[in-house]
């Protein structure tokens, strides 16, 4: 029987390297470009950039990091960590421009003379794959001519010069592979290589939620299994797996353990399944009649997103979080696909009757979900 290593180079045809660039600090490194005077300073976004109310740090400088600040973290929070912290508010359009600028100087770049394709993750991170796309399994080195830690210096210079933003790049044998590389290498030296060869020894012993698509809840649920490392559940049974897992969801996490991902790096653009807002009130909405006047506006504001994706909506969700923290979530199907804005309204302040109305409510978020687009996703 082929041990785990073995089994992790038994790839079929994966891409022969693939690089994962992730912008440092990325909202806070923008807005530092924006105001020089920042620079070296605790810098956190988040909210309205006011820390006595409400809201949560979306980044934070490596400077508040220091102090324990994170992302996702409420800003009062925040402001108890690092007093001296300068406070900011999310500015979309901005991150949306200055990732534009990246994600254009990526697919402008050239690996020893052949283009390269870029999958944008999000404003702040890529994959990018020579040649167009994954190249198959071949006898002898990887790429030969092409030197992929020379390529990804390559890249980091070229989003300096263009944005003056910095970025890490982290390499792998596949996209698993180099996404997980890529925290490793941050944010010196910058660039982070894993590969078949050098998995289990960088992440053999390491828990399970040190792999891409391992939550707390899926590394909970191992655990129960006796499967605690990354090299446990390289060697698990996939038979036990797909029972306690599912047969397919269980044998794939086996593929994880052992560094196994043959997905391709695809330049085709993201296509949303759904829209949705939320809003966080700075008091708590004591009414009910309060509740469903948020939820009417915010539905308009979501079905404002639809429109512009030119797909009517066909199943409506509601996200309720009462005070203090406790959430719900409720979801119908529509009768038939619409964009009408009374029935979407409608059916969204019709979910409030499959709620308690008992507690204060402070977040209300509204989702629509879309027909597929022509073609399918």
């Amino acid at each position: 029987m082929p041990s785990p290593q073995d089994e992790a180079q038994d790839q079929g045809s994966p891409p022969r390297w693939v690089l994962h660039v992730d912008l440092d600090q990325f909202l806070a490194a923008v807005e530092v470009l924006r105001r020089p005077e920042l620079a070296g300073r605790p810098v956190v976004v988040g909210g309205r950039g006011d820390p006595t109310e409400r809201g949560v740090v979306s980044t934070a400088s490596y400077e508040a990091r220091a102090f324990g600040v994170g992302s996702g973290m409420p800003l009062r929070v925040a402001a108890r960590r690092c007093p001296e912290a300068v406070f900011l508010p999310v500015d979309r359009p901005v991150y949306e421009a200055a990732s534009e600028q990246v994600m254009a100087t990526l697919r402008a770049q050239h690996w020893d003379g052949v283009p390269v394709v870029v999958q944008v993750l999000g404003w702040d991170e890529a994959f990018v794959a020579p040649g167009g796309g994954p190249e198959p399994e071949r006898e002898g080195p990887p790429t030969a001519g092409r030197d992929p830690e020379a390529f990804a210096q390559q890249l980091r210079a070229a989003v300096l010069e263009a944005t003056g933003l910095r970025c890490s790049v982290g390499i792998g044998s596949n996209k698993l592979q180099a996404k997980i590389a890529t925290d490793r290498g941050k944010p010196e030296p910058g660039v982070h290589v894993i590969t078949h060869d050098t998995w289990f020894d960088q992440l053999g012993h390491e828990s399970t939620r040190a792999l891409w698509g391992v939550g707390p809840r899926i590394a909970a649920r191992l655990t129960e299994l006796g499967v605690e490392t990354v090299a446990q559940l390289a060697a698990a049974d996939p038979h036990e797996l797909a029972a306690a897992l599912g047969p397919t969801t269980g044998p794939w996490y086996r593929r994880l353990g052992r560094g196994v991902d043959d997905s391709p790096v695809d330049a085709t653009p993201w296509v949303p399944r759904a829209h949705g807002r939320e809003e966080t009130f700075q008091a708590d909405l004591e009414l009910w009649s309060e509740v469903t006047d948020a939820v009417r506006r915010i539905t308009r504001r979501v079905l404002a997103d639809v429109e512009a994706e030119g797909r009517d909506a066909w199943r409506v969700g509601l996200k309720l979080r009462y005070r203090p923290f406790t959430t719900v979530n409720r979801s119908r199907k529509l009768p038939a696909p619409t964009r009408d804005p009374r029935v979407l309204e409608e059916a969204a302040v019709a979910l409030l009757d499959r709620v308690e109305q008992d507690r204060p409510v402070r977040l209300v978020g509204v989702r629509l979900e879309m027909v597929p687009p022509e073609g399918g996703y």
